[in-house]
């Protein structure tokens, strides 16, 4: 565990893509994905949060706060970190999303000693030349900076990105922990395939 961070899954999306169901909520090998991934993150970090915008008595038997966003109309991670923000009681808040269950068991470490080396505003994991926007680090003191760019109408991460002091960290060697499960059809192949390493 890394002190002074909070953690925050974000599971506030609506999972058009997994036929408008609540992704965090579907099972894969007898246990949710946001079970999976709190067994994951929540041992890096030393508060951990839970953004939903429903089934939040359900996310709330994890144990953790559920937090939705301030932001109606299913706004976007961005929407989900700004809540995160706002609520976390540590000076750092990481980020990952509720469907990928085999995220990386040292990403938050990692993260955090990038994000002091570089003194930057944020960190987030990369793979080969791709970044993972949701899977990110950064200090509690841009909330008012990510709450003028929402009420603004921005919504898209890498653009939120650009006007911060960012460092990529990463994570060639555990490609297979960033896969995230959108579609039945890539839930069903996690069913009867190999589970990443």
């Amino acid at each position: 565990m890394t002190a002074g961070i909070t953690g925050v899954i974000l599971a506030g999306g609506q999972g058009r893509r997994m036929g408008s169901v609540d992704k965090g909520l579907r099972e894969l090998r007898g246990k949710t994905m946001v079970a999976w991934v709190l067994e994951r993150f929540a041992p890096q970090v030393e508060e951990m949060l839970i953004n939903a915008n429903q089934n939040l008595d359900v996310y709330a038997k994890f144990g953790h706060r559920v937090i939705p966003d301030e932001i109606g109309g299913f706004a976007g991670p961005l929407a989900g970190l700004q809540r995160g923000l706002s609520e976390a009681r540590h000076p750092l808040v990481a980020t990952a999303p509720c469907d990928t269950p085999f995220l990386p068991a040292d990403l938050v470490t990692r993260l955090h000693v990038a994000l002091e080396a570089q003194q930057a505003q944020l960190a987030v994991a990369r793979t080969g030349d791709q970044p993972h926007p949701v899977f990110c680090i950064c200090r509690r003191d841009v909330l008012p900076h990510l709450t003028k760019f929402l009420n603004d109408g921005g919504r898209k991460i890498d653009a939120w990105y650009s006007t911060l002091k960012v460092v990529e960290v990463a994570f060639d060697d555990q490609p297979g922990a960033f896969s995230n499960i959108n579609t039945p059809d890539e839930l069903k192949a996690l069913e009867t395939g190999t589970l990443p390493k």
